[in-house]
């Protein structure tokens, strides 16, 4: 499996290629979205040729009747001339004082499960206590600032030599990073995709591996932790309309027990007095 070459955010000289790549993606005639957005097919047509320029505000229209991310909404203001509308503030910042609190009150709150928040590039940013139980026996290096969710988990030193259903828990990831690359033109993610990519790839799943109508609802984890075979789901929620680039890319990952002997082993085995994992 290989990254096309024109895979990622659509590229060009100017917004007209920009948003002539962006309406193709989304599978949309020139018509279609011109009636969506409140202009003509034959305005439109200009925008994407270069004959006309669009003002700001169709430009923002026409990015919202895309679904372009807030990172890429950005991108074609600046193609168009103008200034870019959403700021991108560091989640370190005095004003993003709330945000984190809320973001830590929900990790706490999802104990003795664990959760993570990651950025577009799947860097930990936060992380509750129980996830130190999944990172037991990974290499050191691993773990050093900044550590990346999915280097963590499909490295050799990482979590990949205890998950029993790796083949397909390696390949869900790696979609869900074309998936990524597909919104954002990101350098760094576009490495990250093609180390983890070129990582060993497992023969075969183990032979305690799930039965296939084992879990029909959702794939899981399987994990190996302390002797037991330990299953989550993951669950992903990110913030609806963001006005922010840092907050658009935010997003929570969570891992609920897939099984009763899951729960019951969390629950007992992450207690109050469970040391937290600086991450």
């Amino acid at each position: 499996m290989t990254i096309m070459a024109g895979m990622g955010s659509p590229t060009g000289t100017g917004v007209g290629p920009l948003l002539r790549g962006w309406r193709e993606r989304r599978q949309l005639s020139q018509l279609q979205l011109a009636l969506r957005a409140d202009s003509s097919a034959r305005h439109l047509s200009f925008v994407e040729n270069g004959r006309s320029r669009p003002s700001r505000e169709l430009v923002l229209r026409l990015a919202e009747h895309l679904d372009v991310p807030v990172r890429e909404r950005n991108t074609l203001l600046l193609a168009a001339g103008y200034a870019p509308q959403y700021p991108e503030t560091p989640l370190d910042d005095p004003s993003m004082d709330a945000l984190r609190g809320g973001m830590e009150r929900l990790l706490a709150a999802h104990d003795p499960y664990p959760a993570v928040v990651v950025d577009g590039s799947f860097r930990v940013l936060a992380a509750n206590r129980s996830i130190g139980l999944l990172l037991d026996g990974v290499a050191p290096h691993l773990l050093e600032a900044p550590l990346n969710a999915i280097r963590v988990t499909l490295h050799p030193g990482g979590l990949a030599p205890r998950i029993v259903n790796l083949r397909q828990w390696r390949r869900h990831l790696l979609e869900r990073m074309e998936h990524q690359l597909e919104l954002v033109r990101a350098e760094p993610l576009r490495r990250l995709y093609e180390e983890v990519r070129g990582y060993p790839e497992p023969a075969g799943e183990a032979a305690d591996g799930p039965a296939e109508d084992a879990f029909p609802f959702a794939l899981p984890m399987r994990i190996r932790h302390e002797g037991r075979v330990l299953s989550f789901l993951s669950t992903i929620a990110t913030f609806n309309t963001p006005l922010d680039v840092t907050v658009s890319e935010l997003a929570m990952e969570t891992f609920l027990p897939a099984d009763a002997e899951t729960v019951r082993y969390l629950q007992s085995a992450v207690g109050p007095e469970r040391q937290e994992r600086q991450v």
